[in-house]
């Protein structure tokens, strides 16, 4: 099972394994609070997208169609098996720390995790 989760919300015994998935790390989140697992930068949005995103709900169509293409790319392909084997034996628990629950990355991560085509 593949989940997500605002890192804001305390840790729990059901997140499993926790893997942060933001490129910078959240604001008032201190390391021991945070219960990481891992922290994959690598299967989040390129800096340029993530800029050029600003959470902006009118750019969400546009963005998750570029952020679903950098995730393509062999190295995210990597992180991507990774994560759905450990789904596939047990928890694993995005965390991202966005306001927005609506229109952030780890949505389009999870449908992608989450989707049998990839």
């Amino acid at each position: 099972m593949i989940q997500i989760k605002r890192i804001y919300e305390p840790p729990s015994e059901d997140d499993g394994y926790r893997v942060l998935v933001d490129r910078i790390w959240p604001r008032g989140v201190s390391k021991d609070a945070a219960k990481l697992d891992d922290w994959m930068k690598k299967v989040t949005p390129s800096p340029d997208l993530r800029i050029w995103f600003g959470h902006d709900p009118e750019r969400w169509e546009e963005f998750k169609f570029r952020y679903v293409a950098e995730l393509q790319g062999a190295t995210q392909m990597a992180c991507i098996n990774e994560l759905k084997e450990r789904g596939s034996n047990g928890t694993v628990t995005l965390l991202y720390a966005a306001k927005d629950i609506c229109h952030n990355h780890a949505i389009i991560l999870l449908d992608v995790l989450l989707c049998e085509e990839n």
